[in-house]
């Protein structure tokens, strides 16, 4: 997977990631939109066949960017354990 970034400012960041898709990125969507300092969060898949994605993030006041995209990649991670655990638990049940 690579990342490159193709905007950076105080309040915005855009970013070109390879190898992720419409599934990854709606839930980093939604993530980012939880977020109170998240003016605008959203994603991009320029071409159907190509595997690149661009994320798209705009925050308020000081809230740096990266910061913001970094804890909702870890509420995600985080969801994702969650989820991982109470799965094995009902396939357990069974």
């Amino acid at each position: 997977m690579k990342v490159k970034i193709l905007k950076k400012t105080s309040n915005e960041l855009k970013i070109e990631v390879e190898g992720i898709g419409h599934t990854i990125c709606n839930l980093l969507q939604k993530r980012l939109l939880e977020d109170e300092n998240v003016d605008l969060a959203g994603y991009d898949m320029p071409h159907p066949l190509a595997s690149s994605s661009i994320i798209y993030v705009r925050t308020k006041g000081k809230a740096k960017p990266e910061v913001v995209l970094h804890n909702a990649l870890e509420k995600t991670r985080d969801m994702n354990k969650l989820f991982g655990k109470e799965f094995e638990k009902a396939l357990k049940k069974i």
